[in-house]
């Protein structure tokens, strides 16, 4: 492993700062990523800066808005019953998430900078609307979070950016979701990955959200299911129509753990699944 410099600045000037003055510097909050990529080698950072000492950066606020600091862990998330009464979608994520240990380490944060297609929390986020907010030197802004992925590893962060806090809008009294994930083996990143966020009036589909994961080079809506099933009522044939539109929208690969069309056709079951258990969820 080549080695780096550490620093653990106390506030996000002085890790902007910090930043500035080493070429090469990454940040790092929980580290179960990097640092393994560090140590096969993938990675050769020059200096690692921690953001573990920046407090705000851990917040968990439920008010008109929910934020959710970038550096909570997947655990706290978990741990938090006020959090995951309100976003079942985020418990049914953070459940499964690698093992105790790990959940205790890797950040929210973390798990969207990385960029991964097959990041858990993302399709999670993305089925929920999600905001974050990023800061850097020039100031702070706000992105939708389909607009953060730009491909795999890949986000709309700027040199020394860091995102700071994830915003989520209140679900609504007639919110209904589920999260599904297929993995070869326990604590095994997902095959695929599917959320499903909805509302319901009379058995009618008002709003539909439909997010997947590990399916196209960065988690991904799939919009064109959410159009055909806004408006409608569930029925056998609608899911079923739903669910060979989701596996036109995709683009898998084929790697060691699966081929691209077991993900396609996985995809079309966990749609389905998907949207028929939040349905019945409703009554």
């Amino acid at each position: 492993m080549t080695p780096f410099d550490y620093h653990r600045p106390e506030t996000l000037a002085e890790a902007f700062r910090i930043a500035g003055e080493i070429p090469g510097a990454r940040y790092v909050a929980g580290g179960t990523d990097v640092l393994v990529r560090i140590r096969s080698g993938r990675e050769r950072p020059n200096a690692l800066i921690s953001l573990g000492r920046i407090d705000t950066l851990a917040r968990l606020e439920l008010g008109s808005v929910t934020r959710i600091g970038a550096r909570a862990t997947i655990g706290q998330v978990l741990d938090h019953p006020e959090l995951t009464s309100a976003y079942p979608l985020l418990a049914q994520a953070a459940r499964p998430f690698g093992s105790t240990q790990v959940r205790n380490l890797a950040t929210v944060g973390g798990n969207l900078c990385n960029a991964s297609p097959a990041a858990d929390m993302a399709p999670v986020l993305l089925a929920l609307d999600a905001r974050v907010e990023i800061e850097g030197p020039q100031g702070t802004r706000e992105v939708p979070l389909d607009a953060f992925f730009k491909g795999p590893g890949q986000t709309d962060l700027a040199p020394r950016e860091v995102l700071t806090t994830i915003v989520l809008e209140p679900p609504g009294p007639d919110a209904r979701s589920c999260f599904l994930r297929k993995s070869r083996v326990g604590m095994d990143i997902a095959l695929t990955s599917v959320a499903a966020h909805l509302q319901l009036a009379d058995d009618r589909l008002t709003r539909v959200r439909i997010a997947a994961g590990a399916v196209a080079p960065c988690p991904l809506r799939l919009r064109a299911v959410e159009d055909l099933l806004e408006g409608r009522t569930v029925e056998p044939g609608l899911l079923d129509e739903a669910a060979r539109l989701a596996a036109s929208e995709i683009a898998p690969i084929t790697d060691i753990r699966a081929s691209a069309n077991y993900r396609r056709r996985l995809t079309r079951t966990l749609v389905r699944r998907a949207v028929a258990a939040a349905c019945e969820e409703s009554r």
